[in-house]
This record gives structure tokens, C-alpha cells and sequence, in this order.
């Protein structure tokens, strides 16, 4: 059920209500401010970093002694920035051909070479 409300409450009822939304936005930046917006790093171990790349573990070193995966290593053991890695896997993107004809007719812009179009 709906309440009416008269001209004369319509005053204490309009500072009621800032009141409620002023707590709901301090309620809200506070909870913004406890939730962190960045995730930390995650370190994998070598067994890790294979399954997250669907490759074997023997495949992992290989590709460690080439220098092709960002890697740290701590006495023996080698340890690998989740983040770095998918860096990585976005290293090896291939641009769809629409992306490869755009990034073509904007270099033949700027060398004046596009008279055709």
C-alpha cells in the first residue's frame, strides 16, 4: 500500500530520504574501498604453468632454455608470473584479416600511397 504524502511533510520526508541516500553511498565507497580492484600476481610452479597452458612439463623447459617464456627461477625450482604468461598468450594473436586491411589502408594513408580509395 502506498502513503500519500501532504505538502507539509513533503519537507521532513525530503531530508529523510537524503539522509538514507548518503548512507547508502558512504556504505557503498566503503565497500569499494575493502574490495581490491587489482588481483595480486599469482606465481605457478612448472607443473602449474604446464597445465595452464595445456603443454607438458618437458615442453615448459624446453621453451625456458630457448628464453621464449618469462620465467624466475629461485635455487632449483622455477617459478612463473600468471600475468606475465598471458602477456604472453596475447603476444601470439593473430589479427583477423579485417584488422590486417585496416592497420594496410592506414599505413597507405600516411604514405600518401591510397589514391585509389
Amino acid at each position: 500500500m502506498e502513503q500519500v504524502l501532504t505538502f507539509d511533510q513533503l519537507p521532513t520526508a525530503v531530508t529523510m530520504l537524503t539522509k538514507e541516500i548518503s548512507e547508502l553511498k558512504r556504505l557503498l565507497i566503503e565497500k569499494q574501498e575493502q574490495t581490491p580492484t587489482e588481483q595480486p600476481d599469482q606465481l605457478l610452479t612448472i607443473q602449474q604453468t604446464a597445465n595452464f597452458l595445456s603443454l607438458a612439463v618437458p615442453t615448459i623447459y624446453s621453451m625456458v632454455s630457448r628464453g621464449e617464456l618469462p620465467v624466475m627461477k629461485r635455487s632449483k625450482r622455477l617459478y612463473f608470473s600468471k600475468v606475465e604468461l598471458i602477456n604472453y598468450l596475447k603476444q601470439g594473436r593473430k589479427k583477423t584479416f579485417a584488422e590486417t586491411a585496416t592497420e594496410a589502408d592506414q599505413y597507405l594513408k600516411r604514405k600518401g600511397l591510397n589514391n585509389g580509395k
